[in-house]
């Protein structure tokens, strides 16, 4: 099952960057994306060998916004269980079972079991403690960046976008304060595994943590040649979190509170069933992982939208009853999570290119961001935009189950930087993440002044 072979020109070109880890360490190539978007909505992507890792069979790239919708709706045509939904196909038929076990790789009904009882988990209680002290860290994150200073240099990234998605995983999970270093080490390596900085991150010092965290790093990993780590995708990638997820789950199970993961473990499914240890293993992955890469990335992705559009930062500290709208629009501009996968489970057509049964079929939603058709001048910030249907949190049945409290985080955080810092400017070149899946920056240099008086 191959692609046309006659992509020549322009868009081998083109696809040939959009597919390459190392253009983004440079910038999104957003030109490509809207030729293609404009001349080949479904384009046919060739998957060479890249750094390190092994050739693929190809896939299709799908870029228009109407078409991407139709893809995530269709869990039946389009599948998340057949191949996994991450571009790269696990590297053998039992990488692909042990993903499979994992909510984020699954379909309907599994699937649809798993969520209900995740979303009964987060009770109006638990959420509503979860906000208030979310609003209390983006507090205590940003006074300890300003504290009475007139005016300052940070890295936005490390000293105050890092740590609110670290703890409020922390309350979610139920995982002590003090390992929460071990959420970002986690994530660096599943998400930055395209990056040599953040695939060996060992951020966490076992000092400071728990006997459970120094018992379950006694089986991290360890970077081979060239500083090479085990595919993040199979348990021995990853064997430090499922161990602490593991002994996790058996303090919780003797001493349960009131985190989403204590009522998770409680909980009872339709069937009188309750979740298996394995389920709350994978479960424990996808929140420590994937609950954290959208707004990791998305909380620096939002202030550089903001640094290279300063008259925004007026607006907002003008009408603060903006901010809602203004991190709609900054997720979409920015759009941390790029892509995701599909498997064509039937022959089918989509924007009259036939794709065949087992194929791959990538989503794009950077490029569904930016689609003329749905928002007018896309590449233009606009924090007064609406409507906005971005898919920055994905469509279907997979939608962010934590969209709301990314949401939350995101408006708690730049009310106190807005309200708190002034005026703020980049202090030097942004670093970004040298991957094809995550929209990332890793250091964001700027500098703040309170002293900087608004324009009258």
């Amino acid at each position: 099952m191959e692609g046309p072979a006659s992509l020549i020109g322009q868009a081998r070109a083109d696809t040939d960057r959009i597919f390459d880890p190392s253009t983004y360490a440079t910038g999104v190539p957003f030109d490509a994306l809207a030729r293609l978007r404009l001349e080949r909505p479904v384009v046919w992507v060739d998957e060479p060998p890249v750094l390190g890792w092994p050739g693929g069979p190809g896939f299709w790239l799908v870029l228009r916004h109407a078409d991407v919708e139709r893809v995530l709706a269709d869990p039946r045509l389009f599948s998340s269980a057949l191949g996994g939904t991450q571009t790269r196909d696990p590297p053998s038929p039992e990488a692909l079972r042990f993903v499979r076990r994992m909510m984020l790789n699954m379909d309907p009904p599994e699937h649809s079991r798993l969520r209900r009882l995740l979303t009964r988990s987060f009770t109006p209680r638990a959420v509503a403690q979860l906000e208030e002290r979310i609003r209390g860290h983006a507090r205590a994150i940003v006074d300890r960046v300003v504290g009475d200073a007139e005016s300052g240099r940070c890295d936005f990234v490390s000293d105050v976008a890092a740590d609110l998605p670290l703890l409020t995983l922390a309350e979610i999970l139920g995982v002590p304060v003090e390992d929460r270093m071990l959420l970002f080490d986690w994530s660096n390596r599943v998400i930055g595994y395209q990056d040599p900085e953040y695939r060996g991150s060992a951020a966490f010092d076992p000092a400071s943590g728990t006997p459970m965290a120094r018992e379950a790093l006694r089986l991290r990993p360890q970077q081979g040649p060239g500083g090479a780590m085990p595919d993040p995708r199979t348990r021995d990638g990853m064997a430090d979190l499922y161990a602490y997820a593991h002994l996790l789950a058996e303090e919780k199970r003797r001493h349960p509170g009131d985190d989403v993961m204590s009522i998770l473990l409680a909980a009872a499914d339709d069937d009188g069933g309750q979740v298996s240890v394995e389920e709350f293993e994978n479960m424990f992955w996808l929140f420590a992982v994937a609950g954290n890469e959208t707004l990791r990335n998305g909380i620096p992705g939002a202030a550089v939208g903001l640094l290279e559009n300063p008259e925004a930062q007026e607006q907002l500290r003008a009408e603060p009853g903006l901010l809602p709208g203004a991190i709609e629009e900054l997720l979409r501009w920015w759009t941390p999570v790029m892509t995701f996968r599909r498997t064509a489970t039937a022959d089918c057509q989509l924007s009259g290119i036939t794709i065949r049964a087992g194929q791959k079929v990538v989503v794009s939603f950077t490029s569904a961001n930016r689609d003329e058709a749905v928002f007018a001048d896309p590449d233009r910030l606009d924090i007064r935009r609406h409507p906005n249907p971005h898919l920055a949190f994905g469509h279907g049945p997979h939608f962010c189950l934590g969209a709301q409290l990314a949401r939350v985080q995101m408006r708690a955080l730049f009310a106190e930087v807005l309200g708190r810092m002034g005026r703020f400017h980049l202090d030097g070149p942004p670093v970004w993440l040298q991957s094809n899946f995550q929209r990332g920056v890793k250091h964001l240099p700027i500098r703040w002044s309170r002293r900087e008086a608004l324009p009258t």
